[in-house]
């Protein structure tokens, strides 16, 4: 799997860039049919936005976007939105070999 973080408006501290990769990194563990996970954190003004756009297998696409004063809970936020789109996914693929 693959993890591509970028930033706009400015850079990110690779103490951060590895505390991004391994929330994203976490999200295998839900859902392991991932192919890629892209973030970018836009840092204009005072909020920081953060989206995370992840590829599965199959052409599914999961987007999920926050913005917040504070990056870690910009990302916290935007990896709880992941979680439930990807549980909601991963139980309708269940609940449809089921019958």
């Amino acid at each position: 799997m693959q993890i591509k973080i970028s930033a706009r408006h400015g850079h990110l501290d690779p103490e951060t860039q590895q505390f991004i990769r391994d929330k994203a990194e976490k999200l295998t563990t839900l859902f392991n049919r991932l192919t890629s996970i892209e973030v970018v954190v836009d840092r204009e003004h005072d909020l920081q936005t953060v989206e995370f756009n992840v590829s599965a297998e199959h052409k599914h696409d999961f987007v999920a976007k926050e913005k917040q004063a504070d990056l870690r809970t910009a990302v916290d936020l935007a990896l709880d939105k992941l979680d439930a789109q990807l549980r909601k996914y991963k139980e309708r693929i269940q609940d449809h070999h089921r019958r």
